[in-house]
């Protein structure tokens, strides 16, 4: 991974209310071959807040991840992280940073149990043996620090943990690795009610721990019930940007569809109908 400072001739990227962003994604372009995945694609991820990705399927939604997790090398573009352009030449580079993506599967071993799942890979020792005690104690607070009380115990099998649960142990593993960024690919796909609620519960925790949390989803319900910022994709290019505030699920719908949209601002009818209170 190479970090060098950003050109002073670079157009911003879009930024949070905060004032600035944690990642810029800068007129990113992807070819497969004859295939263009991305066409200049460009927006800022802000410290702290959720920005959802959205799109309808073949968007380019999977492709803008991969790259940012160092998956997949642009061929035009570049990424700045903090403020500085970087060259990502795999995913270790990217999870040097502090960017952890969690993919549908989760990348979890089933036969472990959570403390190993947590720990594979980082496994703490002391006097050339596990140090199994102090991994428990810091899987243990970094859990409770989530507010993740519905497992049974943190010694129990992957594999007998629900879909909410299990993201939970993902979501875990991130923060106890210092992740700034945690990228989250469809969280909620297949889960029931309460364990979708669990997740998204658990993706507020995050933001609110300074944690910038970029969420993929196609369930607009969870994307307005989390989200801070929406950025929307269609056939390869982002189409709109910006507070989820601006935005209605129609609004957001018209642009997954079609790239465009003539509805008015998504706050403008609330105002409208207010002013027609007033008067």
């Amino acid at each position: 991974m190479s970090i060098s400072e950003s050109s002073t001739t670079t157009k911003p990227a879009a930024t949070g209310s905060n004032g600035g962003s944690l990642l810029e994604v800068h007129g990113i372009t992807k070819r497969f071959g004859a295939v263009q995945a991305l066409s200049k694609v460009q927006f800022g991820v802000p410290a702290g807040q959720v920005t959802a990705l959205v799109g309808d399927n073949g968007a380019g939604k999977s492709v803008t991840i991969k790259t940012i997790s160092g998956l997949w090398q642009p061929d035009e573009g570049q990424l700045l992280w903090q403020g500085k352009r970087v060259h990502l030449r795999g995913p270790r580079d990217a999870e040097a940073l502090g960017i952890t993506t969690i993919y549908q599967d989760l990348a979890l071993c089933d036969n472990l149990d959570i403390v190993q799942n947590m720990f594979l890979g980082h496994e703490q020792v002391s006097h050339g043996l596990l140090d199994e005690a102090t991994m428990e104690i810091r899987a243990r607070e970094t859990l409770k620090g989530l507010h993740v009380t519905t497992v049974r115990s943190i010694r129990q099998p992957v594999a007998s943990l629900s879909g909410g649960q299990r993201q939970s142990v993902a979501v875990a593993k991130a923060v106890m690795a210092k992740a700034k960024l945690v990228i989250m690919d469809e969280p909620t796909a297949a889960l029931g009610v309460s364990q979708t609620r669990q997740v998204l519960d658990l993706i507020k925790r995050l933001s609110s721990q300074g944690v910038a949390v970029l969420v993929v989803s196609h369930n607009l319900n969870d994307v307005f019930a989390v989200a801070d910022r929406v950025v929307i994709l269609y056939l390869g290019q982002m189409v709109a940007e910006g507070p989820i505030s601006d935005f209605d699920p129609a609004k957001v719908v018209d642009y997954m569809t079609s790239g465009r949209s003539n509805r008015a601002p998504a706050g403008d009818a609330a105002g409208q109908a207010e002013s027609r209170k007033e008067g």
